[in-house]
C-alpha cells in the first residue's frame, strides 16, 4: 500500500508522530512525508526538524540504513511545511497548500495538546478547532484515501465494564450514571462549548475540569478529544476515517531503541517519585488493571491499520483501541512490585559535582487506598517519618521540603486517581483482527501483538531504564 505514497502529519515533533515518521521512513516504501512545523519561517522549520527528528537518536537506525546517502535520502523524502494547526488551510502559504492538495494520499493528525488539565480555552483551540479546521482542509486533497486521528481510549469516559471500538455518538456525555437514562443529564453541545465567551479572568484549568466532570470525562483532556472524534465523525463526508485510541503509551519495547521516551509523562512521575523514595501510597486498587502500551506498538498498529483502510478505501470510520487490560493485563500490585524489584537494586541517583548521592536509600513497598482523605493522612505522615530518618526535619528548609514532597505525593495520585480506580478494558477486537490478517513477515516487522509482552522485563530491563537514560539523562545506564 504505501509504494510511492505521499502522507502529511500533524505534530510530527511530538512523542508519537516522531517514532511514527522514522518507522514510516525506514519500513515503508514511501514518497514523501510532508511535516507541519510551527515554525517563524522555511528556514526555522528547516532548523527545527534537522534538530528533533533528523540528527536525533532516535534516527539512527534510519542513517545506518542509509549510510553516507542518508541526507539526500532525507532531504527528498521528509518535507518540513510551516504552517498552524489551529489555522484555516491549517497556516500554510497557498505554494505549499496546494502542492499537498495535489500530491497527499493520506493525512495523519497527531497534533494535541496532551496536558490532563490544560486550561479550558487552549484546549478547545488545539484539540476541538484544528480537526475541524483539518476535515476542512482534507476535503480539498483530490487524491486522499486515507485520514487518521491519533486520540486515546479515554474518550470513553466514566463508563465501566468492557468498552468496545465504537465511534463516539455527537452530543453524548459519558457519565457512568447515565448509561439507561440519557435525560438525567445535559448532553454535550460542542458547538456552545466551543464558541463560548468565556470570562478569561476565571480559573480556565478549573472551568475544563469542571466541564469534563458534568459531562462525564474524568479531566480537559479527555473531555476535548471525545469532542474532536464526534466533530470529525460528524463532518468527515465520504472520507475514509481510521481513529487510533491507545492507552496510556510509555517507551519504546524494542524499535528503533528500546526504552526510548520523550518527556516526564504518563506513569513516569509516578515511577520517578517512587524511586526517589517520595511516593509511600498509591491511590488505587492492587488487584485492578492498568493499561500500559509501549510506543512502538501503537506505530506498528497504526501502519497496519493506514495499510488496511486505505487500500479498501471504504468511506466509513474505523476504530482501534491499541491497549493491552483485555490481551495481557497487568496489576498495579505487579507493577509496583517490579518497580520494589528494580529499585532496591538499582536506586535513583544523581550527580552532584563529584558526588553521586542516593535519593533515599532504603525503598519501602507501596501501601494502596481507595480513598483521597486516608491515602493523604498516609502520605503526610510518612513523609514526615522519612525526612525525621534522614536527620532534617528541624530546620525551616526542611520543612518547607517535607510539605512540598508531600504536596507533590497528593497532587500526583489525585491526578491519576482515575486511573488507580479505573473500572472499565478496553477492547481490542478489530487491533487483534489486524494481527491474524498480517503474513509472517508484516509480524515480525510490525509487530503488535501485546500477549506476548513480559511486563517485568519490559519495565525493569527496558523501561526504567530508558526513562532515566532519556529523560533524567543518567549517563551511566545503558539500554
Amino acid at each position: 500500500f504505501f509504494e510511492g505514497k505521499n502522507i502529511f502529519v500533524t505534530g510530527g515533533t511530538g512523542l508519537l508522530g516522531k517514532v511514527l515518521v522514522e518507522k514510516i521512513l525506514r519500513s515503508t516504501p514511501i514518497g514523501k512525508i510532508y511535516v507541519l512545523v510551527k515554525a517563524d519561517d522555511q528556514e526555522a522549520a528547516v532548523d527545527r526538524i534537522t534538530k528533533e527528528l533528523i540528527n536525533s537518536e532516535l534516527f539512527r537506525c534510519l542513517k545506518e540504513k542509509h549510510g553516507k546517502y542518508y541526507q539526500a535520502y532525507i532531504r527528498e523524502t521528509l518535507i518540513p511545511i510551516v504552517g498552524n494547526i489551529c489555522e484555516p488551510n491549517l497556516g500554510m502559504d497557498s505554494d505549499s497548500a496546494h502542492a499537498i492538495m495535489e500530491d497527499v494520499n493520506v493525512i495523519i493528525e497527531s497534533a494535541a495538546i496532551t496536558t490532563l488539565n490544560e486550561r479550558y480555552d487552549v484546549s478547545l483551540e488545539a484539540n476541538v478547532n484544528s480537526p475541524q479546521q483539518l476535515m476542512r482542509f482534507a476535503k480539498t486533497c483530490k487524491n486522499l484515501e486515507l485520514l487518521v486521528h491519533i486520540s486515546t481510549a479515554y474518550v470513553n469516559g466514566e463508563r465501566e465494564g468492557i468498552i468496545l471500538e465504537k465511534p463516539l455518538i455527537m452530543g453524548e456525555n459519558r457519565r457512568k450514571d447515565d448509561t439507561c437514562n440519557t435525560s438525567r443529564f445535559p448532553q454535550l453541545n460542542i458547538t456552545d462549548e466551543a464558541s463560548s465567551n468565556y470570562d478569561l479572568t476565571r480559573d480556565m484549568k478549573r472551568l475544563g475540569m469542571e466541564r469534563a466532570n458534568l459531562y462525564g470525562w474524568y479531566n480537559t483532556y479527555h473531555l476535548t478529544k471525545a469532542m474532536a472524534e464526534m466533530v470529525i465523525n460528524e463532518t468527515r463526508g465520504d472520507i475514509p476515517v481510521v481513529i487510533i485510541r491507545p492507552t496510556v503509551i510509555e517507551s519504546c519495547y524494542k524499535e528503533p531503541i528500546p526504552g526510548w521516551i520523550q518527556g516526564n509523562r504518563m506513569f513516569d512521575p509516578v515511577i520517578v517519585s517512587y524511586g526517589r523514595g517520595q511516593l509511600p501510597a498509591f491511590l488505587g486498587k492492587p488487584d485492578s488493571p492498568m493499561d500500559v502500551i509501549p510506543l512502538d506498538i501503537v506505530v506498528n498498529g497504526t501502519i497496519a491499520a493506514i495499510a488496511k483502510h486505505g487500500y479498501i478505501q471504504k468511506p466509513e470510520l474505523n476504530v482501534y483501541h491499541m491497549s493491552s487490560s483485555v490481551t495481557n493485563p497487568l496489576r498495579y500490585s505487579e507493577f509496583f512490585e517490579y518497580l520494589y524489584e528494580y529499585f532496591s537494586s538499582e536506586p535513583l541517583i544523581e550527580s552532584e559535582s563529584l558526588i553521586r548521592v542516593n535519593y533515599y536509600d532504603d525503598i519501602e513497598k507501596i501501601k494502596y487506598f481507595d480513598n483521597f482523605n486516608d491515602f493523604s493522612t498516609y502520605t503526610r505522615e510518612e513523609i514526615s517519618r522519612r525526612s525525621g530518618r534522614e536527620n532534617v526535619v528541624g530546620t525551616e528548609k526542611a520543612k518547607k521540603q517535607c510539605r512540598a514532597k508531600i504536596m507533590y505525593a497528593e497532587h500526583l495520585c489525585k491526578m491519576y486517581e482515575f486511573l488507580g480506580l479505573f473500572k472499565a478494558r478496553f477492547h481490542a477486537g478489530n487491533t487483534q483482527k489486524l494481527l491474524y490478517e498480517m503474513s509472517k513477515e508484516e509480524m515480525d516487522n510490525f509487530d503488535i501483538d501485546v500477549s506476548k509482552i513480559e511486563w517485568r522485563k519490559y519495565f525493569q530491563e527496558v523501561h526504567i531504564p530508558g526513562l532515566r537514560k532519556h529523560v533524567l539523562n543518567d549517563r551511566s545506564i545503558s539500554v
